[in-house]
């Protein structure tokens, strides 16, 4: 019953018309899937147009920033392997190629855990459309040199005292990934994530200069993405089998208490924290409405993909769909 009236209010939801742009819905909980629905929209990836796109159980779909807190689960994985810094390591250290950002006293203290928390302190300009290339994601990829675009920016804040949204934050883990497996990105991604998981069709898009993206080129299906939070509400075992270490899982979902974001949620690593109607829920995000829910005192696993990309209350389709249509009928 709880699938069919979860459906039932869906349906009224988008008759409503306040979940405008939806794309696809799975909730999860327990492991039996309690809503799989899929929509038709116009879609992008990235700034490509594809068209009126029929979405389907298959369908590969942008999840945007999202994809941050995947790069920071394989993160954990890798840092398990031993092949990539402690969290406390001097991040600089790691790209020797640049002794004259190292030489600087103020960049010298920055440390691999301030790219995950995105507390790295410099200046970064993502509230502009991510088709600008005044948008500093954007002006990255642009750049000959991601990594120094990045670790160059002026210094504004101390590290570690001050979350701002940064996704040249993620390039660094990215490269930090690469460098430590000896594989681009993707290839790790796919042999030590998704394989395991049963996930088969994936794509990672790519910067000009042929890097995958950490921050934002992720593509996958709604329930693919839906197994990657199962994953993570399990602390690291899927289905029985350990793919992530457990004690990554809890430090990655542990909000900072120094770190708000302007919103008001906690920041863990690459992953937020917020309360919703009194439950603790763990989220990836992403423009135009993407999301990856954890609610783990429910047992439940929410993503949501949708087509609002660069919107100013894109945020409305996921809240409305969390808040309206499933947690009156499973909380």
């Amino acid at each position: 019953m709880t699938s069919t009236h979860l459906r039932d209010r869906l349906d009224e939801t988008l008759g409503d018309g306040q979940i405008a742009g939806l794309h696809a819905v799975v909730a999860v909980r327990g492991g039996e899937t309690l809503l799989d629905y899929y929509g038709s929209g116009e879609d992008f990836a990235w700034n490509i147009p594809l068209g009126v796109v029929e979405f389907g159980s298959g369908t590969l779909h942008d999840l945007r920033s999202v994809t941050k807190s995947v790069t920071a689960l394989l993160y954990g994985i890798a840092l398990h392997e031993g092949r990539v810094p402690e969290p406390s390591a001097p991040l600089l250290r790691h790209f020797p190629e640049y002794p004259d950002l190292a030489a600087d006293p103020a960049r010298a203290r920055l440390t691999v855990e301030h790219a995950l928390t995105m507390s790295l302190g410099l200046e970064w300009r993502e509230d502009l459309p991510y088709d600008s290339p005044a948008n500093a994601e954007i002006a990255m990829e642009l750049a000959p040199d991601r990594y120094r675009y990045v670790l160059a920016r002026p210094i504004v804040d101390p590290p570690g005292t001050r979350w701002h949204y940064c996704g040249g934050a993620t390039a660094l883990l990215g490269r930090l990934l690469a460098d430590g497996t000896g594989q681009p990105l993707a290839e790790y991604a796919r042999t030590a994530l998704f394989e395991p998981l049963g996930i088969h069709r994936v794509e990672w898009m790519a910067g000009p200069d042929g890097v995958a993206s950490a921050a934002s080129g992720l593509r996958l299906a709604a329930s693919d993405l839906a197994r990657i939070g199962e994953l993570v509400l399990g602390g690291g075992a899927w289905r029985g089998r350990r793919i992530a270490p457990a004690d990554w899982i809890r430090e990655m979902l542990r909000p900072r208490p120094h770190l708000r974001t302007h919103w008001g949620a906690g920041y863990g690593y690459q992953w937020y924290v917020e309360t919703v109607a009194a439950h603790r829920m763990v989220a990836g995000m992403g423009n135009g409405g993407q999301r990856l829910l954890v609610l783990p005192d429910l047992e439940l696993v929410v993503a949501i993909n949708a087509g609002n990309y660069n919107e100013p209350e894109q945020w409305r389709t996921p809240v409305t769909v969390l808040e309206r249509v499933i947690l009156p009928v499973v909380s």
